[in-house]
């Protein structure tokens, strides 16, 4: 079970950290950015060889320092077709390194076009007598917010030799959120309906672990959501986006994990990928500032979270 993959890799490093690989040209040095314009144009070829050079890079870095990477789509999608092919050299690299590999696309489609993207993530594309996997990961965000139809064709593949699992937006880490997730509809909030679902659609897909290969998204900056969905729904494993630049901190982030340190992960991206920006970290490369960030990140969780 993926899940289980997942839960055994953080055990291992006693380390619940994802690090969101979500590159714009801000975050890239101004040196490595250059090196890919000289290399291949000023231009979207260019700038998608900067953040593949600056990934692949942090990947190297971050290797046996957390067991997670999630990869935005849309950072590299935002550039075309050079980007997209940068992005699919990422997932690769990313799965070759052993990461546990999320890829974040955070959308969902009817029924027959869902179908399609999850074969192309989880099945590959067949063309003629060969078949092939051009976004290798272990998992996907979804936004179910339009449906089961738009999840139901990914739970297939949720089993069977090489087992992927899904982590369904719950509560998102963006404070307009409220907006819709905490409408009340009957006696249930929006956000708690959406766990429900969440719960449902696992099925009997338990991994060893006792969670469920169908995750719950639940932004970090809601602690008292956080809370109450921890408590109800034990079951769920939570990924919690939001530590760091937007805002989130060791404490509410804490409230995902049950008793023995499990059941969660905390995700953080600029934070980390662009902490060589930062003056605490002045003087140190992307990659040293990177490991740095990701190490006063675990020591602040440490004050509230044991993963035994």
């Amino acid at each position: 079970m993926s899940i289980d993959v997942l839960q055994a890799k953080i055990r291992k490093l006693k380390t619940p950290i994802m690090v969101g690989l979500d590159p714009v040209a801000e975050l890239i040095p101004p040196a490595l950015l250059e090196a890919s314009f000289q290399e291949k144009g000023c231009d979207l070829n260019g700038l998608a060889h900067a953040y593949l050079r600056f990934c692949t890079d942090l990947l190297d870095a971050l290797k046996g320092v957390v067991p997670a990477v999630k990869v935005q789509s849309a950072c590299f999608e935002a550039l075309g077709h050079a980007g997209v092919a940068a992005m699919e050299e990422v997932l690769a690299y990313a799965a070759k390194l052993k990461y546990y590999v999320l890829l974040e696309t955070m959308r969902t489609d009817v029924g027959h076009i869902a179908a399609v993207s999850a074969q192309s993530l989880f099945g590959g594309v067949q063309v003629g007598d060969r078949s092939f996997l051009p976004y290798p990961c272990d998992g996907i965000v979804l936004n179910g917010y339009l449906g089961s139809d738009g999840i139901k064709p990914y739970l297939p593949w949720l089993q069977g030799e090489n087992p992927k699992n899904l982590f369904v937006v719950v509560k998102s880490s963006n404070r307009s959120s409220a907006e819709v997730q905490d409408l009340i509809s009957g006696d249930r909030i929006i956000h708690t309906a959406m766990a429900d679902l969440t719960l449902r659609w696992s099925t009997d897909l338990f991994g060893k672990c006792g969670y469920g290969e169908v995750g719950a998204v639940v932004g970090g900056l809601a602690p008292r959501a956080i809370q109450n969905l921890r408590k109800r729904y034990d079951t769920l494993f939570f990924l919690v986006p939001g530590y760091g630049a937007q805002g989130g901190v060791a404490k509410h982030a804490s409230y995902a994990f049950d008793r023995f340190g499990h059941g969660a992960i905390v995700s953080a991206s600029r934070s980390v990928i662009g902490a060589w920006k930062q003056e605490e970290y002045a003087g140190l490369n992307h990659q040293a500032a990177a490991v740095a960030a990701v190490e006063k990140m675990k020591r602040q969780l440490e004050t509230y979270v044991t993963v035994l």
